[in-house]
């Protein structure tokens, strides 16, 4: 059975919580990566900086759902996600855009429960983790890679 450390890849390329969301997106659109995994300086899991993240910054502004009851107004939006999505709008630093708590595996997950958490939660960069380190990242093309090699070795 294959497990994500046979098909991950160990030279992760990652940012800091600082980095310039200009930057961020440079590096995504230049190595060709649907995220980053976004590191502090003892080089610990912060984040993720996805694309979606990036492209939440050309949204309209989202103005919060209200209905009224007994002449008062009731928000069906939290205010916490309001700001968020303000937040992630206005980002000029990747903490500002990333996504916090990202989903992770460990080097002996199985590769078909890392394609589950692709298929079904549509995480398209997952980091590997041992004992809370970062060792590595999966992503799209590291799960095509493995169709490609299956079929060519017969």
């Amino acid at each position: 059975m294959r497990t994500a450390k046979d098909i991950m890849s160990s030279q992760v390329v990652t940012v800091t919580p600082d980095t310039d969301i200009n930057e961020a997106a440079g590096i995504l659109l230049e190595k060709g990566f649907n995220g980053l995994l976004v590191v502090n300086e003892k080089g610990e899991l912060q984040g993720i900086l996805c694309q979606s993240d990036l492209v939440a910054q050309q949204r309209e502004f989202p103005l919060p759902s209200i209905f009224t009851v007994l002449g008062g107004f009731v928000a069906l939006t939290s205010l916490s996600q309001l700001q968020r999505a303000v937040d992630k709008m206005a980002a000029t630093k990747v903490v500002q855009a990333m996504t916090v708590n990202p989903v992770t595996v460990t080097p002996d997950t199985p590769v078909h429960k890392v394609a589950d958490l692709m298929v079904d939660k549509q995480f398209h960069t997952i980091p590997v983790l041992e004992d809370g380190k970062l060792v590595g990242v999966i992503g799209k093309s590291d799960m095509l890679r493995l169709l490609t090699s299956a079929s060519s070795n017969p």
